[in-house]
């Protein structure tokens, strides 16, 4: 598997900007829109969880989890951002993940932030 297969996140051309910080060098908030989030439960199939617990015993990266967890941050993080789309947003501030187990049958991923119009100054 190749780096792409490991990473994350906007490329460079998305019309709506996410960050981590409380804000945007550049940039100043006309308007707060709110809390947007992206929501996505997966859950591992049979085998994945019978090769996850055999490389456990051994040791080492289970790089079929790692590349379904990437899978579901990303749709999350897509999701994200198609909700501060549809509510006018132009960026999300303090862009954060939550992960949980969900009832022992999955991972939730859910991908939050604030949704802004931000402004070139």
């Amino acid at each position: 598997m190749s780096i792409e297969d490991y990473g994350g996140g906007q490329g460079p051309q998305s019309d709506v900007l996410v960050v981590t910080t409380n804000d945007v060098p550049g940039y100043r908030v006309a308007q707060v829109v709110g809390e947007v989030f992206g929501l996505t439960v997966r859950s591992r199939h049979l085998g994945s969880q019978i090769g996850a617990g055999l490389k456990s015993m051994i040791g080492g990266e289970l790089k079929g989890l790692t590349k379904t967890l990437v899978e579901t941050r990303n749709q999350a993080m897509e999701r994200l951002v198609a909700q501060a789309r549809a509510r006018g947003a132009n960026g999300v501030l303090m862009f954060r993940f939550d992960v949980t187990e969900a009832a022992d049958v999955g991972t939730e991923v859910c991908a939050y932030g604030t949704a802004v119009v931000l402004v070139k100054e």
